[in-house]
């Protein structure tokens, strides 16, 4: 009989940002995540961001490409690609954009019923923001493929 490991508490991204100012001002100031607590030292600067329920989402390459596809319509991503779902996915990527972040892809309506977006954000991250449309939402089987929005 196997033990049960116990529960992570808190999953936290770390992004080492070569602009630190630019990231923080963009993820804090105008994609409006709460900062929790900022610490500063002579060794350097970091700020805590709230960013809501936080989920591990892993995929292999081929679901990887998928969303690409459906997304963008190109393979783009690289290893890691970050998802924050929002209230409207138009309206945040237009201010995203404005605020220096390159459009990789207009909001798309998916196949799972959510608008989708991708950006290129400071810390050299690649984002998707999505906005779930209906109750159609939860994942489901597409062209042979359970999908989960993001």
């Amino acid at each position: 009989m196997s033990e049960v490991p116990p529960a992570v508490r808190e999953l936290r991204l770390v992004v080492t940002a070569e602009d630190y100012d630019e990231a923080l001002r963009f993820y804090r100031d105008v994609l409006g995540l709460p900062e929790r607590a900022a610490f500063s030292s002579p060794d350097g600067r970091v700020t805590i961001l709230e960013a809501g329920r936080a989920t591990l989402e892993l995929t292999d390459p081929n679901h990887a490409a998928f969303i690409d596809e459906v997304e963008v319509g190109r393979r783009v991503a690289g290893h890691i690609r970050v998802a924050f779902e929002v209230a409207d996915s138009t309206a945040t990527t237009a201010r995203l954009a404005e605020a220096g972040a390159e459009v990789v892809a207009e909001p798309t309506r998916t196949p799972w019923n959510s608008l989708n977006s991708r950006l290129e954000a400071p810390g050299s991250l690649q984002l998707t923001l999505f906005t779930e449309l209906g109750d159609e939402a939860a994942p489901r089987d597409v062209g042979g493929e359970t999908v989960d929005g993001t």
